[in-house]
């Protein structure tokens, strides 16, 4: 029996095009300036800048060539940690001033209530930082969501495609794999909880829905349908 809940965000609580077109754009935009005014007196900056610097070769004192590398992931969509910490605390300011709000569908935020109410464990595993998700979960256009949730996972328990980092997240629930329901719209990281004993569910919003073995949905509707059926 499940038990616990462990969802994606990007295309499966959220829209792809608000974390791409609105998110990502406001870090970019925001990311020179926040640097500069708290490189040196943010030791949460700092770290984060540190740890740039060791992963580019690029001198821990040469803000111009940190930003040029984080603007540079940012471009990539490379799912860098410190990039991801730093793109939270910008965002972060863009939610308390009431610039952002973060997407929710309407099925989401309908489900995640209802399985809190029913005694279901939540929890968000992302690549984007435990910070970011906490904000957009907390500033929805619905409202805030972060009652609903039991915690948060990020990249700093492993990447998402690997089946050691659903391992690290069993071990931290301390539940058996089987009660485990994990959400997404990304295959790969569907093999991974897989290969780890996790039961999943594909997400799949728009196209054609894929020829599989596995729990298909086009939302989370569906998904408590499929789960009340087995």
């Amino acid at each position: 029996m499940i038990r616990v809940i462990l969802t994606d965000i990007e295309g499966t609580t959220s829209s792809i095009s608000f974390v791409h077109d609105v998110l990502f754009p406001y870090a970019s935009e925001h990311l020179d300036a926040f640097v500069r005014a708290h490189h040196d007196s943010d030791p949460l900056v700092t770290e984060q800048l540190q740890a740039v610097a060791e992963k580019t070769g690029v001198a821990g004192d040469d803000l111009d060539g940190l930003i040029d590398a984080l603007q540079g992931w940012i471009r990539e969509d490379r799912k860098e940690t410190p990039l991801k910490a730093l793109q939270g605390m910008i965002w972060a300011r863009g939610y308390e001033t009431g610039e952002l709000k973060g997407h929710i569908y309407d099925d989401a935020a309908d489900y995640l209530q209802r399985w809190h109410d029913r005694g279901l464990r939540l929890f968000v595993y992302s690549s984007g930082s435990v910070k970011a998700q906490q904000l957009i979960f907390g500033y929805t256009t619905a409202g805030d969501f972060t009652p609903y949730f039991s915690g948060y996972f990020d990249t700093r328990i492993g990447g998402k495609k690997e089946v050691e980092s659903y391992r690290n997240i069993l071990a931290e629930l301390g539940v058996e794999p089987a009660t485990v329901l994990f959400l997404s719209d990304v295959e790969a990281e569907l093999e991974a909880a897989e290969a780890a004993g996790i039961k999943t569910a594909w997400l799949v919003r728009e196209g054609e829905l894929p020829d599989t073995g596995r729990m298909v949905a086009r939302d989370f509707s569906e998904v408590d349908s499929l789960l009340r059926k087995r």
